[in-house]
């Protein structure tokens, strides 16, 4: 029955996407997991649906708008900020949970003593789908500063309330534009204590969606403040490489030929087996585009 198990509070953010977000809303609400949950569905710059509500015993659904920073951190705080439960989860509104996703991680979060969990995942693009599993291995801040594991998506994770309010803070929403929050947050989860990994693909991803995939000039903005703001770069080539791998390919696509270059050459001073210098430089000499090049990443599962 629902109350043996610690309550557990689901932030979904959404920006007009209805048809989505009741998919989204349905399968946390449709979990096999024995305790009691309460959604908290974070309207970010778009009229709130209140029918969307609903108490139930054991399950309970909540509406609000976000009060914070414009975008996906100010309305996931908003959400954060509302809720009383003992542990708190994150679903984006264009994923789906299985349904033994919840009792599976709580399980595991309590066999490890880890504050944070995540799961794998189910990646979906087009007619194409990837399973994507992360290890407890992988899940370590040194690594995850390095390889950046895309397997541990956001709407996978759980998270001690107190370790959430206390060790790890609120989702950063000084963050250009909210891009790369979930990598900002989860570098500092790991910092807080180890991460449990339930090693299953229980979320559903959908790519193809995402609000940032063609932003580039904010996820340049958004790289240079990751960079300066964890020290950890700086100590680790590789890891550094990485990402002005990524910010290269992200000026190549917008066109900033010079600039992309010059930080593909940096990159390759760093580490010259970081493939993304190859491919902004690729983009920046117009032998392919930055939209072909991600269509085939995301095909395979992966980003860039």
């Amino acid at each position: 029955m629902p109350g043996s198990a610690p309550s557990v509070d689901v932030v979904i953010a959404t920006h007009n996407r209805p048809d989505m977000l009741r998919r989204a809303l349905d399968a946390v609400l449709a979990q096999t997991y024995d305790g009691d949950i309460t959604v908290i569905v974070v309207f970010d710059q778009s009229e709130p649906d209140r029918s969307l509500e609903s108490d139930t015993t054991g399950r309970r659904v909540v509406v609000l708008s976000n009060t914070r920073t414009p975008g996906l951190a100010g309305a996931r705080n908003s959400g954060i900020l509302h809720g009383t439960s003992a542990l708190v989860g994150f679903c984006d509104d264009d994923d789906f949970w299985r349904p033994t996703k919840l009792a599976a991680q709580v399980a595991q979060m309590a066999a490890d003593g880890a504050p944070t969990c995540v799961t794998g995942i189910t990646v979906n693009y087009g007619d194409r789908s990837n399973d994507r599993i992360p290890t407890a291995e992988q899940m370590t801040l040194d690594n995850l500063v390095r390889h950046r594991v895309m397997a541990a998506h956001p709407s996978s994770v759980v998270i001690e309330r107190s370790t959430l309010e206390t060790t790890v803070g609120l989702v950063d929403e000084e963050i250009p534009g909210s891009y790369g929050e979930d990598f900002d947050f989860i570098l500092r989860a790991a910092a807080a204590g180890p991460i449990a990994v339930v090693e299953e693909p229980l979320v559903d991803v959908t790519w193809g969606q995402s609000l940032f995939s063609r932003k580039w000039g904010t996820i340049v903005e958004a790289i240079d403040y990751v960079i300066v703001k964890h020290a950890a770069f700086g100590h680790d080539d590789r890891a550094l490489a990485r990402l002005y791998g990524r910010r290269a390919f992200a000026l190549a696509a917008i066109g900033r030929r010079r600039e992309a270059l010059s930080t593909a050459w940096r990159t390759f001073r760093l580490s010259p087996r970081e493939q993304r210098t190859y491919l902004a430089a690729a983009v920046a000499g117009r032998l392919v585009s930055a939209e072909r090049l991600m269509d085939i990443a995301h095909r395979r599962g992966h980003g860039i």
